[in-house]
């Protein structure tokens, strides 16, 4: 528990400084562990992270999340034509490879990248390609964490029900509940603090996605890493696991929003 709170408070403090910051420092930020975060999944899946499959990719995970635009470059081709031909290339490496790269692991490693690269694409970009980025980051990222924390203590105080115990034998219904009251307890705060930027559908909006999405973000890591059966998609973060660990809600909060017009850039 001692290592998990100093690493914890350390990386904590070091992300808040960083998002603080935006522009270059955050989007690094963002880009770094979209990589780590695909190296996860590929070691997770495939077992061979850095083999030809596994660097398409890493290739389709910078072609996302860098913000090639802001950085002065212009890249002319869409994201369906570049996830198409990833797509062909790691279909061609099962043939060239007479299936000892099998469909399976190309067809993971496609899902991966996607999955990872839209999900930090969404959080680089709700920073940085907004006057408000800001505020709707840390908005985000506060509703996530207290949704987290209020299934966290609810579930131990109160859980009797199991909310999925083939995936997630911990969590309960109670503790579900608990994170989406703290989630919405969150953004109302926020409301009141900054009525210029919300109204009361969107902060409910919001407060109830962060915390169903996140939830749901956090029982697909569980039920991937049950299937391979590991703990932790990784160590880099002691006591905490691996980007994957930390990042699962978010991945999927973040995108999901955009997407259904809660907000846009």
């Amino acid at each position: 528990m001692k290592q998990r709170i100093i690493t914890g408070v350390i990386a904590g403090g070091l992300f808040a400084i960083l998002v603080y910051l935006g522009r270059v420092p955050y989007e690094l930020l963002m880009i770094a562990l979209a990589l780590i975060g695909f190296y996860e999944f590929a070691r997770m899946h495939h077992s061979k992270p850095f083999d030809i499959a596994s660097l398409l990719g890493y290739a389709l995970i910078l072609f996302l999340v860098v913000p090639w635009e802001k950085w002065g470059v212009s890249l002319q081709y869409p994201m369906e034509s570049t996830v198409w031909f990833v797509m062909f290339g790691l279909l061609c490496i099962t043939v060239i490879s007479k299936n000892r790269i099998p469909i399976q692991a190309v067809s993971q490693l496609l899902l991966g990248a996607f999955y990872i690269g839209i999900g930090f694409k969404y959080m680089l970009m709700t920073r940085t390609f907004s006057e408000d980025g800001l505020f709707w980051t840390v908005l985000l990222f506060a509703a996530i964490w207290a949704s987290d924390i209020g299934a966290y203590f609810t579930g131990r105080a109160i859980g009797k029900h199991k909310l999925w115990p083939s995936i997630s034998p911990n969590k309960t219904v109670e503790g579900a509940i608990g994170g989406i009251v703290s989630s919405l307890v969150v953004c109302i705060l926020a409301l009141f603090i900054r009525p210029d930027m919300l109204n009361i559908p969107l902060t409910f909006g919001i407060g109830l996605a962060a915390s169903i999405v996140g939830q749901m973000g956090d029982l697909i890591q569980s039920a991937y890493k049950r299937v391979v059966g590991v703990k932790d998609s990784g160590t880099l973060l002691p006591g905490h696991g691996g980007v994957l660990d930390r990042c699962d809600s978010w991945l999927i909060v973040f995108p999901f929003l955009h997407f259904i017009g809660l907000f846009t850039l």
